[in-house]
């Protein structure tokens, strides 16, 4: 999509659809009230009226007089103005722009609202997110009734003061939104366009059009790697697995760099301990982590971030057949460590374990991994909020605030010893599965068997990625949950 600044009034943009934001103090609207008429007098009866008063969440469509200009304006509630947080800007503007799209507007122009404990460049980059956010949609395969309406263009008109933050939040934003874009394309392909060496060639394309480092893994090096967790899950595919390798260098060279490990498998099926028909169809979502991470990472180097930046992922799928692995084989992984097999669907943390591992030969200064995990997470924080655990307070607290900042919700969950006896195994140095009480807890300390010695966190997103419904700004499916946590996370860091 097109974003850009412009210093001109919003009523002399080429725009065909206009946002005025209000809030809903009486007297901020009542001068917003007589400015608007003034330079837009069709939107005097319905001010008259009453019927908008700037109440949160609340858009209201006005048709002007036909004319060069455009011929609608949304006025857009913000609420009590001493309320208002980005993340209202985004929800209101993102309902302007829904709406706006449904009335095959083309091009959007938003005036810049002032708001005297927000800065310039955040409003902005809201205003961007929601706006942007918003109207996507997964529709190449649609062939009849194909809608044409799509917002093509987004403007900002702000003063000219005020113009280097605004285009310093449209350049951020733009790109932001880009790496959402990119995630949540890969989470909703199916998975006859997105298998694992498909992954690969979409992140080579994305490092290609960021300007990151790349590497993919075939099942040879794999083998040579004895990533037997990766290999085991993959044992009943005819596809073969891939491992890809992401790097990025915008910090002094030498630097420790942050890792980022996504769980990459592009079908779920359960394998031998077969998940039921209904439903499985969203399991083509289950690789959303390894999209996470691959659209953090084109963000993070198209945006040039002063950070080094690697991410991980163990990609493959987990299908049933003669060759697949079963309940009670015994795995090797990459640093050693033995798992016992109880459940062939808890198949994700086998192959992170294997990444989590490869990371300690970049000595990391913090590895966070992210996978749809567990339906225990689904149950526990449904799809609002995302389990977060971990073994480092000052990483947790990034994540937190990160998650602040940007409205990706995140909740701790505990890791105490007492929970690791349900993962011990007779045979082996652990189980992969633990039982359904406190399934999140349980795969996340399986996780932490395998991690290096550095500060570790896991984001389990098997509620937040594959939502069930449309949200404020993200669609039903894949929502791409993630990149803006973790962009925020690395630009703060």
């Amino acid at each position: 999509m097109n974003t850009q600044f412009s210093r001109s009034a919003l009523s002399s943009t080429s725009a065909d659809g206009l946002v005025m934001y209000f809030f809903e103090n009486e007297r901020s609207f009542q001068q917003k009230k007589k400015a608007c008429v003034r330079e837009f007098a069709s939107t005097e009866g319905l001010l008259q009226s009453g019927d908008f008063s700037g109440a949160k969440g609340s858009v209201s469509v006005v048709y002007l007089k036909k004319g060069k200009g455009a011929k609608r304006l949304f006025l857009v509630g913000l609420g009590k103005s001493e309320n208002v947080g980005l993340e209202q800007i985004r929800r209101s503007t993102a309902k302007a722009a829904r709406v706006a799209q449904s009335l095959n507007v083309k091009h959007l122009a938003c005036e810049f609202p002032t708001i005297d404990h927000l800065n310039t460049q955040s409003v902005t980059e809201a205003i961007i997110e929601g706006a942007v956010l918003s109207v996507y949609k997964f529709d190449k395969y649609f062939t009849i009734n194909k809608t044409s309406s799509y917002l093509e263009q987004v403007t900002i008109c702000g003063s000219k003061d005020l113009q280097a933050s605004i285009q310093a939040g449209i350049d951020f934003a733009t790109v932001l939104c880009e790496g959402v874009y990119l995630t949540r394309d890969l989470a909703n392909a199916p998975n006859n366009e997105i298998y694992p060496e498909a992954l690969g060639e979409r992140a080579r394309k994305a490092a290609k059009e960021a300007g990151f480092k790349i590497d993919v893994f075939n099942k040879k090096k794999i083998e040579s790697l004895k990533m037997g967790g990766l290999l085991a899950v993959n044992q009943g595919s005819v596809r073969p697995p891939v491992f890809i390798v992401m790097e990025y260098n915008g910090g002094k060279k030498g630097d420790a760099p942050v890792v980022l490990v996504g769980k990459g498998i592009t079908f779920d099926t359960g394998g031998i301990s077969l998940k039921p028909g209904a439903g499985m169809m969203e399991m083509k979502l289950d690789m959303h982590g390894s999209a996470t991470v691959i659209g953090t990472m084109y963000a993070v180097a198209k945006l040039k971030l002063p950070i080094n930046l690697v991410c991980l992922v163990p990609s493959t799928e987990n299908m049933p057949s003669g060759s697949a692995y079963v309940p009670g084989d015994v795995i090797t992984h990459f640093n050693g460590v033995t798992s016992e097999i109880d459940n062939t669907d808890a198949e994700g943390r086998l192959v992170l374990a294997d990444a989590l591992s490869y990371a300690d030969r970049y000595n990391p200064q913090a590895v966070v991994d992210i996978a749809t995990l567990t339906g225990a997470c689904v149950i526990a924080l449904g799809s609002v909020t995302s389990g977060l655990m971990g073994t480092d307070d000052a990483l947790k607290s990034r994540i937190k605030a990160a998650a602040s900042n940007t409205s990706e919700y995140v909740c701790e969950l505990p890791l105490y010893e007492e929970y690791e006896e349900q993962i011990k195994s007779d045979i082996a140095d652990v189980k992969n599965s633990g039982g359904r009480p406190a399934g999140s807890i349980t795969a996340a300390l399986f996780l932490k068997k395998f991690i290096g010695n550095y500060p570790w966190a896991h984001l389990d997103i098997a509620g937040t990625g594959i939502a069930p419904k449309d949200g404020p700004y993200a669609p039903k499916g894949g929502s791409g949950v993630g990149v803006r946590l973790f962009v925020d996370m690395i630009r703060n860091w």
